[in-house]
């Protein structure tokens, strides 16, 4: 008989425990080793010569790598990034050594810590007036509602505000857990509108829906003016494009009211150095800015922004990398819906990006997303319900 050999593939303590658990170890035992065999890749940029030597050589002595750029050792590069490589016991033991090193590592161990301690977060409380949402438990579906005679996918059908009312609540009655309603478009080549313009069309939508609902409102837009006056009438969450980097103001509104932000990664133009690591440098800047305004951490959603200053084949790198952004630790919300990317990889219509939409959903989903924004919130709930049946976020599918 065959020994039966095969890949265990455990991404978190959850599942290395139940893999120990499963051949008979001891809950004792599972708590001494889970560390042991959860091996992670870490990459850390801009350390001097100096620095990175020592951290490579603290490496190899408790049994890990790092890698380094060709030129380190003999001082070819004034910095470096390095890509590490160890177990979670391993890292606790290198941290341990570099707080007492010099040339800036016991700062790096503050953040590798605070990165592996990232990835055990599994649920996330985000303070609404209406009622808390609970994320972690199930994927929350978010249902797009654009007050504009010009958004990409459903531009036009509902700016009359009774439409718009009736579009809402019929999501909602699909299974929406929040309304996102936006009165400015911002698909490529979108004209600019005033915030005068913008409350104009979307402050009789949120004043007539927000007492039929008993769900968060989210206001979209990138003007604290507008999201002001949102929150006046009714909304509960700020949707910014510009994840607080356009207007100072937004997250001075945001400490003041207390409202959640949907931080949006955005650039102009498409030049990346480093796509993810860019996109991470652009999440720390938005979480400086909150708290320099006096906003609580527990705050911010974060989203990648799909469709955002990227190509094609950038957005599915992002996607390919999305649960890299597990490591800040906040909620992650993902918009795919209908978007650009999918008609060019499928040469597809916006109305026929309905099986393409899926796809990237069910891949956020299981990379980390706890929000989907949707256009199609009944077909979109059906398909997180599977992805988080399939992943263990529903214990009973």
């Amino acid at each position: 008989m065959p020994f039966n050999v095969r890949m265990v593939l455990a991404q978190d303590s959850m599942d290395m425990i139940r893999e120990l658990a499963g051949i008979g170890v001891s809950s004792a035992g599972c708590t001494y080793m889970e560390g042991k065999g959860l091996f992670k890749l870490l990459r850390a940029d801009g350390l001097s010569i100096p620095a990175a030597l020592i951290l490579k050589q603290e490496m190899l002595s408790i049994g890990g790598e790092a890698a380094v750029h060709q030129q380190a050792v003999i001082h070819g590069v004034d910095n470096t990034s390095v890509l590490l490589m160890a177990t979670i016991s391993q890292y606790e033991r290198l941290n341990e050594k570099l707080r007492v090193q010099q040339f800036g590592l016991p700062k790096l161990a503050e953040e590798i810590e605070e990165v592996l301690r990232n990835f055990t977060v599994k649920g996330h409380c985000v303070i609404c007036k209406k009622k808390p949402l609970i994320l972690g438990e199930r994927t929350h579906i978010m249902g797009i509602v654009n007050v504009t005679p010009d958004s990409f996918s459903d531009g036009g059908l509902y700016v009359e505000p009774q439409a718009a009312i009736e579009h809402a609540l019929a999501l909602a009655e699909a299974g929406a857990d929040i309304i996102d309603i936006g009165g400015a478009s911002s698909r490529p080549g979108f004209s600019e509108v005033s915030a005068e313009e913008e409350i104009e069309r979307i402050m009789p939508v949120i004043e007539g829906l927000a007492p039929l609902l008993d769900i968060p409102i989210s206001i979209d837009s990138d003007k604290a003016k507008v999201a002001r006056a949102a929150l006046v009438a009714g909304a509960d969450i700020i949707n910014d494009i510009w994840g607080l980097q356009r207007d100072t103001q937004m997250a001075y509104l945001a400490a003041q009211t207390g409202a959640p932000v949907i931080a949006m990664h955005n650039q102009d133009g498409s030049n990346y150095n480093d796509l993810i690591g860019d996109m991470m440098l652009f999440f720390h800047r938005s979480l400086q800015i909150g708290e320099e305004a006096g906003m609580s951490r527990e705050q911010f959603i974060l989203d990648p922004g799909i469709g955002f200053g990227k190509t094609a084949k950038q957005n599915l790198e992002v996607l390919r990398n999305f649960d890299v952004f597990c490591g800040l630790g906040l909620p992650l919300l993902v918009g795919t819906s209908r978007k650009t990317f999918i008609g060019k990889v499928l040469d597809k219509l916006v109305e026929q990006r309905l099986e393409g939409t899926a796809v990237t959903v069910a891949l956020a989903i299981a990379k980390g997303a706890d929000i989907i924004r949707v256009h199609d919130v009944e077909q979109m709930s059906l398909v997180a319900r599977m992805t988080d049946a399939v992943i263990g976020k529903r214990k009973n599918g």
